[in-house]
């Protein structure tokens, strides 16, 4: 697809705690944004110190919803086995 064929965009900045965090979640997230999906298609970057920014780009508003949802629901599920993991339930 081209990029006059994604009718809709959404950033998403987040800003961690810390950098590890940021490297974490990074790392967690790249290999979803890098796969091909027929009607979206996502790109993180890195920001300023603990800060990532999610840019998703979809054909229409159905696309849009189920890629938001799903990468929300990935940083969320992400982000709280961090906080497991570090015993701040």
């Amino acid at each position: 697809m081209t990029e006059s064929d994604f009718a809709w965009t959404a950033v998403v900045r987040l800003r961690l705690d810390d950098t590890t965090l940021a490297d974490w979640l990074d790392q967690a997230l790249r290999p979803e944004a890098s796969r091909e999906v027929p009607r979206a298609q996502a790109e993180i970057r890195r920001g300023e110190g603990n800060s990532l920014e999610l840019t998703i780009r979809a054909r229409d508003s159905g696309a849009m919803r189920a890629a938001l949802n799903t990468y929300l629901g990935w940083i969320h599920l992400s982000l709280a086995t961090a906080r497991s993991a570090r015993g701040q339930n």
